[in-house]
């Protein structure tokens, strides 16, 4: 759904200026905001900037400007957040960048939960904004933030068109035997409970440029990604649409991640409420904070894991075999649910920068057609590239994500069509 701008309850906004061209973008998280402001003429980044631990006296801002400059950085209690993104947009005007600049054309924001509704980037009206508050009890964590974010972008600049770019929204084409869980239809429908994923962004980016470093059209590919960060899902993606992901009503399902288990048996939580005496509250703590390779080995870091397993240490050495041997379940299932697959890519952080990570999750699926050459995937790049041996069967890639610049990339193609 792509709401109409002029839809009754939107706010007063302008059609972008045809020469502008700068697109910022937000992501406000509960206790931070991270922004990157983009020139769409050539795609390059002129600022990007980091406010945390909003409203605490430790507050924290970074502003780094791309073309020319020194990085910043100022300390001191921010308050809220708008004055989080007010001291933002100090920053950027500092560099001749300001948000009053007639180059900027809109605001792009991340929001974590689209539900249903909202299956492409979304100009922001009062009742795009409301849709977005309804969703709030399946995104508590991060809806409200965004929310927030948005209000105060709007307040900075009521003029300009301001798009939301859904995490959920790539996911969205999911068939429903994929999407349904399977618990009484009628319960599920009046809470909404359902699978939505999460990452979109990231994986249609990378699912895109993993067609061209192939030189070949996204709709004759079958990919598997795997976004491998703190937060990891994996998705299967059939000519550019999202058959099957990982992540279902919330981030806390499929994949071993930092601090959250990823699948598990639902019947925990009853035991743990039953035997442990745990509420429901500590429960929640439990598997999205201290459980994953934390709750297995006390770090959430793959490099200091790794570094652990090469001395010996055998709980470091189980978590990794743990995290392996799920990453290695979801590549199987999902070859078998694309039936045919040209590539599978690894992207994020551990996806991008873990050579051992990589041989491991593949190690042993040569009848799945899958390899991993050694001198390849020893090579250290921020560029797409192969990692399988020459002539494979199935091309292994390297493919960094942005999910900035694709935020920032559907923003702008939406306001100029």
């Amino acid at each position: 759904m792509t709401t109409d701008p002029t839809s009754e309850g939107s706010r007063s906004m302008t059609d972008a200026p045809a020469d502008a061209h700068r697109v910022l973008v937000l992501n406000s998280g509960s206790s931070s905001v991270k922004y990157q402001l983009l020139d769409m003429r050539d795609r390059s980044r002129l600022a990007t900037g980091l406010v945390e631990r909003i409203g605490e006296s430790s507050s924290r801002l970074v502003h780094t400007p791309l073309k020319g400059g020194e990085p910043r950085e100022r300390s001191g209690r921010i308050a809220d957040h708008g004055e989080a993104l007010k001291a933002a947009a100090d920053e950027l005007a500092a560099d001749g960048l300001g948000l009053d600049s007639p180059e900027l054309a809109a605001i792009g924001h991340r929001v974590v939960h689209g539900g249903l509704k909202f299956s492409e980037p979304t100009v922001i009206t009062d009742d795009v904004l409301k849709e977005i508050e309804r969703l709030v009890p399946v995104a508590p964590l991060h809806n409200p933030a965004n929310i927030t974010g948005i209000r105060t972008a709007q307040a900075l600049r009521p003029d300009l068109p301001q798009v939301a770019v859904f995490d959920t929204a790539f996911h969205t084409t999911m068939p429903e035997h994929a999407a349904r869980y399977a618990i009484d239809v009628e319960t599920a429908d009046a809470h909404r409970i359902r699978r939505y994923g999460f990452h979109g962004t990231s994986h249609a980016y990378v699912s895109r440029r993993t067609a061209e470093l192939l030189g070949r059209p996204v709709a004759d590919l079958n990919v598997i990604v795997l976004h491998l960060g703190n937060g990891a899902s994996a998705s299967a993606v059939a000519g550019g649409r999202c058959v099957d992901t990982s992540m279902g009503l919330t981030p806390l399902e499929g994949l071993v991640m930092g601090t959250r288990s990823g699948d598990i048996d639902p019947a925990v939580t009853f035991h743990l409420k039953r035997v442990a005496g745990m509420s429901t509250d500590e429960i929640d703590v439990l598997l999205n904070k201290r459980s994953g390779l934390v709750g297995l080995c006390g770090e959430n870091d793959m490099r200091e894991i790794r570094r652990r397993v090469d001395e010996g240490d055998e709980r470091a050495a189980l978590a990794f075999d743990i995290y392996i041997h799920r990453l290695k379940k979801y590549v199987g299932a999902y070859s078998a649910v694309l039936g045919r697959v040209d590539a599978v890519v690894f992207t994020a952080g551990v996806g991008e920068n873990s050579a051992p990570v990589r041989k491991a999750a593949l190690a042993g699926m040569e009848g799945f057609g899958l390899a991993v050459d050694a001198d390849r995937n020893a090579v250290r790049s921020g560029e797409p590239r192969l990692i399988s041996p020459e002539g494979a069967r199935v091309a292994v890639a390297v493919v960094p994500t942005d999910e900035e610049l694709e935020i920032a990339g559907q923003t702008f193609d939406l306001i100029h069509n």
